[in-house]
């Protein structure tokens, strides 16, 4: 068996808002939902050298490029490999040549949680260029270079330098007061800049040493070397906060309709001004058959009368 209700106009419009009202519900929630970023991950990176180095071959007929990098490693990744080597075209006879040895050479980077870190570690290290094969262009100790990010925290970075190096041959003590340049008749220039770092609010940068170098050796197979090189460098990028779960909102439930409360029909006197009178009906209480009920007593009571009346005319004949 089927039952269908048929609404009347104000039923209908009285569903129709609160279905509105039960729709909005949600999407009041929606969007008061708090946004999350989907950037801010962190990030850490390390090198222990990266060279920039253009090389031009007597009379500067060819100029070929070393772009070449040590253990140079993104998070999450570490490295420690203590040698590198590279060919140029017309270099040596095409050979390979060493450009960095070292007894230690590590790079770490990593990124876990709310806490991004790079260092980097070389040591007992080596550097050379093309077109001297038996002169070093720098040689030192130690050097190292740490960048820390965490959350919540002001990033940090920071550098270990040796107290002296020898270039081109020539010991060398550092000084944090500036550049330190180093020239060598016949043979070039390298200007070393130390212990490069730099903080923001979200990131840290450190760098060991930079070199420029110019070098021009006589009476050899390579008229001139420039470029940068960079020793022990570490980046960070501070990641995002982790963002704390927000507690589901419940929809208010609506409100209890009120419980009507009983009718209270009026009492004693003052019934009959409260109470609506309806038609037809005394305030005794009778109904319309009252009028018949009391004319046919009266007839009864009529002929009653009558009766006796002839019974006693009847005992005095």
């Amino acid at each position: 068996m089927y039952t269908i209700n048929f609404l009347t106009p104000a039923c209908r419009w009285s569903v129709a808002a609160v279905a509105c009202a039960l729709t909005a519900v949600p999407v009041a929630l929606a969007g008061a939902a708090p946004a999350y970023a989907t950037e801010g991950h962190g990030h850490a990176s390390a090198s222990v050298l990266r060279t920039d180095l253009d090389v031009s071959l007597l009379n500067k007929s060819v100029q070929v490029p070393l772009t070449v990098s040590l253990n140079e490693v993104e998070a999450p990744n570490s490295a420690r490999k203590t040698a590198l080597t590279a060919t140029l075209d017309g270099v040596d006879r095409g050979r390979p040549f060493s450009v960095l040895r070292a007894e230690v050479a590590d790079a770490v980077a990593a990124v876990e949680g709310d806490r991004a870190e790079a260092s980097t570690t070389l040591a007992d290290a080596r550097l050379q260029v093309p077109g001297l094969p038996l002169l070093s262009l720098v040689e030192f100790e130690a050097v190292g270079s740490k960048a820390v990010c965490e959350s919540g925290r002001t990033p940090h970075a920071s550098v270990t330098l040796p107290a002296a190096v020898t270039v081109l041959g020539k010991r060398v003590s550092l000084s944090a007061g500036g550049p330190t340049h180093v020239d060598v008749p016949g043979v070039g220039s390298v200007r070393l800049d130390l212990s490069t770092t730099g903080t923001t609010s979200s990131t840290a940068a450190a760098t060991a040493l930079k070199l420029e170098v110019s070098v021009n050796p006589a009476k050899l197979n390579v008229a001139e070397v420039e470029g940068r090189l960079t020793l022990a460098e570490s980046r960070c990028e501070t990641p995002a906060a982790a963002a704390e779960e927000p507690e589901a909102v419940a929809p208010e439930a609506p409100e209890a309709p009120e419980k009507a409360e009983p009718a209270v029909e009026p009492q004693g006197a003052r019934a009959g001004q409260a109470a609506p009178a309806e038609t037809n009906l005394a305030e005794t209480g009778g109904d319309s058959a009252t009028p018949y009920v009391a004319a046919g007593a009266v007839a009864l009571l009529a002929a009653g009368g009558g009766a006796v009346l002839l019974s006693r005319r009847g005992r005095r004949n």
